[in-house]
């Protein structure tokens, strides 16, 4: 697992090394590496000192290893002066990192001797701060998040709250939920530099709630770190709900796809991106690289001018991940608030069809013929919007190919059986006359049991 932390300054920095101490236990190392200047030592000396409450803290560069006394002891080394790994078992290291805390600066003289569940810490300058790269066993990296977190809940007045898991998605976001004497609340978990930038949420959230929409309130964040407390909508997941009564859908769906119309007529946030077409067909690139196939030399050019001539007319704001699994009913709410929002932090400009399909051609639950005909029409009956439908159809489906299947290389095989429905999705849009050019130069191998066992092997 891997966490990549921006440090403002040394005062971050020492917080860290503040965190790490209450986490560590015996038998744990840290390897710390980076240039002459990188922040190492002052990490280390934050950690020692947090730990044991010692404040005359030498660098052991002459030395080589100093030792602090505690439950466990700590060895602080460093081993720039080692010319051969065999000085480290001279030094006791060896030994020592079975039963101490060990923080070890240049970890590469130790050879073979690194353990393989050390906490490997890669520092180096960024601006006027650093930035921390740790990499190690989730469990460890999992406690550390859990206590970055607590100056948030403590402020909040939820650090004695009972915290439980609910599951995540394809990001590297993480949600808990809280219970405590104030209710219930969600702690949302986005590591900084992973793709998602909490203040998007907070703002995009804003704006929804703004114009009438059930986003959550947040009751509280920590951007630098990247944690969000939230309002807690509750349990009640369109998927959810269609599963034990699938006599809702016409009358979700509905709700759904109203929502989606005030969204789109009400004046967009200020601000958000705005891809070109050529960026839109560009991101099915995944559909090639890592799903595997041919034809992308030819196919992705057809495709950046179906969406020129079908779908690039003006935009609108789309929230891009709009599907039963993000959509929560609220029936104590009024009209459309009564759809709860979720995963839209990736709001931009779009094509307006594009959150309809995301709805109506969701990759992880068959959407009833019959109510997509009838949500297409509620939206939009026009044969030109058809058109549009059909094109951002076919490119979110070559995207999502991709997407699940680099998933699965990278450790996430579970996505591997979404894809034959994103693939009938696929050839269902491929078979509107807008997208003949388009059809003619993909050459995808269909998702067999054969291939799809290839993809899993990291061999598409």
């Amino acid at each position: 697992m891997t966490l990549i932390l921006p440090l403002a300054d040394d005062d971050a920095t020492a917080r860290l090394g503040t965190d790490l101490a209450a986490i560590l236990r015996a038998g744990d190392t840290v390897l710390l590496s980076g240039g002459i200047g990188a922040g190492k030592t002052h990490l280390a000396r934050a950690l020692i000192r947090a730990r044991t409450g010692e404040t005359d803290i030498p660098s052991p560069t002459f030395t080589l290893v100093q030792t602090y006394e505690g439950d466990p002891a700590i060895w602080h080394a460093d081993l720039y002066r080692l010319s051969h790994p065999d000085e480290v078992i001279e030094l006791g290291l060896d030994a020592a990192m079975e039963e101490a805390i060990c923080l070890i600066e240049w970890p590469d003289r130790l050879g073979d001797l690194a353990p393989d569940t050390a906490l490997r810490i890669a520092l180096e300058v960024e601006g006027e701060g650093r930035l921390a790269r740790l990499d190690g066993p989730a469990a460890l990296l999992a406690r550390l998040r859990a206590r970055q977190a607590d100056a948030l809940l403590r402020a909040g007045g939820w650090d004695e709250a009972l915290r439980a898991p609910l599951a995540g998605d394809a990001s590297a976001r993480g949600y808990q939920r809280l219970t405590g004497a104030a209710g219930r609340a969600i702690l949302m978990d986005a590591p900084p530099r992973s793709g998602d930038d909490p203040a998007d949420f907070v703002a995009v959230a804003a704006h929804l709630r703004g114009i009438g929409l059930s986003a959550p309130q947040v009751l509280g964040a920590d951007i630098a770190q990247g944690f969000l407390l939230l309002e807690d909508l509750g349990d009640a997941l369109f998927a959810r709900l269609l599963e034990g009564d699938p006599t809702r859908e016409a009358a979700l769906y509905a709700a759904a796809t109203d929502v989606l119309i005030h969204l789109q007529a009400a004046p967009p946030m200020p601000g958000l991106p705005d891809l070109s077409a050529r960026d839109w067909a560009e991101a099915v690139a995944p559909a090639f690289d890592s799903y595997g196939g041919r034809g992308a030399e030819a196919a992705i050019p057809a495709l950046a001018e179906a969406i020129r001539h079908h779908a690039d007319g003006p935009r609108v704001m789309i929230l891009r991940d709009y599907h039963a699994e993000n959509l929560l009913w609220l029936p104590d709410r009024a009209g459309l608030a009564a759809v709860g929002l979720l995963d839209f932090q990736l709001a931009q400009m779009g094509q307006p069809a594009y959150d309809l399909v995301s709805l109506l051609q969701d990759a992880r639950r068959d959407v009833s013929p019959a109510v997509e005909e009838a949500m297409i029409a509620r939206f939009d009956p026009s044969a030109a919007f058809r058109a549009q439908y059909a094109v951002m159809g076919a490119q979110r489906a070559l995207r999502i190919l991709g997407i699940f299947a680099r998933l699965a290389v990278r450790g996430k095989p579970a996505y591997l059986r979404l894809i034959p429905r994103v693939w009938d999705q696929l050839h269902r849009n491929l078979a509107h006359p807008a997208l003949t050019e388009v059809a003619g130069h993909l050459d995808l191998p269909a998702p067999t049991p054969a291939h799809l066992d290839r993809i899993a092997r990291c061999r598409p």
